[in-house]
């Protein structure tokens, strides 16, 4: 787990004072269950060159583990982004300083956009309530997710569906919708999110995607043309165990939740459990580590759900899986700095997506193959998407550069997804007007 529960020992208060607000902290999280993370800071390192970079990537071996990376040691040009422990603050402070590292605070209290987001939430949530209506502006637990789902498609049973492609470890049920005009085993378009369960951006982006593309079919030329000639299949909860967890317990848990006999660590990260470079650069054999890769290739239900579907269906033409945050939009390679065959094409087509993303609010994102632009990573999606012939493979990573990191505000959500679609809209135009 990622977070030690307890409070902060605030500097400025009496002994008496200090132990009454641990202990009232203390039963706040007994009382909603929720890990609470006081006194935890975001820390952004500039590593000058590599040498500094391999002391940030020893901080990832410390046991117990005190780090978690949100933007990982990639290259000196890349800010390195860390959620400190309040306990291991000032341990890890000196020794950014005795290595001559130099950081500042990106969020200087974890727990106080926590709590921000969680009375957005409630408030929200009674607001539907009493209009029984659904926010897109919002944040929803799993529950409120599905729930939509099933009223969504009741609504629009003309155009979309419901698929349960599998059961995730905890035997949640792992759902698809499908956005469709007819035929049968059409070229169709894959869009995932939330596969990293604390990037909450990914599944408001694409719940409201969704309704995008309902609203638009018919008035929208583009995507008219598109849905006419190909489906579109959305999985908006990648990752339903680690997504339940992040509003039951622990708001920053990364990966699945499965278990094995004998290992103490839980969990799995699916974006490292692809067949394609398996166990290779940037992933992690440690099972407590972020970026462990799991046991073997595509052994986590979750990945092998999406693998089945994906190849059985055999005429998915493009793939795109969406992260949160550092505002980029990536191709493969992850594992590899080898340009694929295509590169061009896809540099290309990046480069129009991110100016059409660029114009609605004026976001920057940077962009290139995953290995060259963010760092390497083996078993990703993508890799193995385009390793199976899916030509059009992208990944986002949506906003923001780190001012919230993976807890952008609610206030954030539409202006993240109406940027998104018309990058989204822009890849899946040119995969429609380039067939193979």
């Amino acid at each position: 787990m990622q977070g030690t529960p307890g409070g902060s020992v605030c500097p400025g208060l009496s002994p008496v004072d200090r132990w009454t607000l641990l202990v009232s902290s203390f039963i706040m999280v007994a009382a909603s269950g929720q890990m609470n993370f006081t006194g935890d800071q975001v820390l952004r390192v500039l590593a000058k060159n590599e040498k500094q970079l391999s002391v940030l990537r020893d901080l990832e071996g410390l046991k117990p583990q005190k780090v978690d990376f949100w933007r990982g040691p990639a290259r000196p040009s890349l800010p390195v982004d860390m959620r400190v422990p309040f306990s291991a603050l000032k341990d890890i402070k000196a020794f950014l300083e005795s290595h001559g590292l130099t950081y500042s605070i990106m969020i200087k209290d974890i727990q106080v956009l926590l709590d921000k987001e969680r009375e957005a939430m409630a408030r929200s949530r009674r607001l539907e309530r009493s209009t029984s209506s659904f926010s897109y502006s919002s944040y929803h637990t799993l529950e409120e997710i599905y729930s939509w789902i099933d009223n969504f498609v009741t609504e629009h049973s003309d155009i979309v569906s419901k698929i349960r492609i599998g059961h995730s470890f905890e035997n949640r049920s792992i759902l698809v919708l499908k956005f469709s005009t007819g035929g049968s085993q059409r070229r169709a378009i894959w869009i995932d999110t939330g596969i990293h369960s604390r990037e909450w951006i990914t599944h408001a982006t694409g719940i409201w995607t969704a309704k995008k593309i309902v609203n638009e079919y018919g008035k929208d030329r583009t995507l008219t043309n598109i849905l006419n000639a190909m489906d579109i299949f959305m999985e908006i909860v990648t990752n339903p165990d680690g997504f339940a967890f992040t509003h039951s317990m622990n708001r920053l848990w990364r990966k699945n939740k499965s278990t094995r006999p004998g290992v103490f660590c839980i969990g799995v990260d699916l974006n490292r459990n692809w067949k394609s470079g398996f166990g290779g650069n940037g992933s992690n054999n440690n099972p407590c580590s972020e970026t462990y890769h799991g046991p073997s290739a595509q052994s986590e239900p979750e990945v092998a759900a999406i693998v089945d579907f994906i190849t059985a269906h055999g005429n998915i033409k493009a793939l795109i899986s969406i992260h949160s945050y550092s505002q980029m939009l990536m191709y493969p390679y992850g594992h590899s700095l080898e340009p694929v065959p295509n590169q061009k094409e896809l540099y290309n087509l990046a480069k129009d997506a991110v100016q059409a993303l660029y114009q609605v609010h004026g976001i920057e994102y940077i962009y290139g193959s995953i290995s060259t632009t963010l760092y390497m990573a083996s078993g990703i999606t993508v890799d193995w998407a385009y390793d199976n012939g899916i030509k059009y493979s992208f990944t986002f990573e949506l906003r923001d550069t780190g001012r919230y990191g993976f807890l952008l505000p609610a206030s954030q959500i539409i202006p993240t997804a109406q940027e998104t679609w018309l990058a989204l809209r822009t890849i899946m135009e040119h995969t429609l007007n380039h067939p193979y």
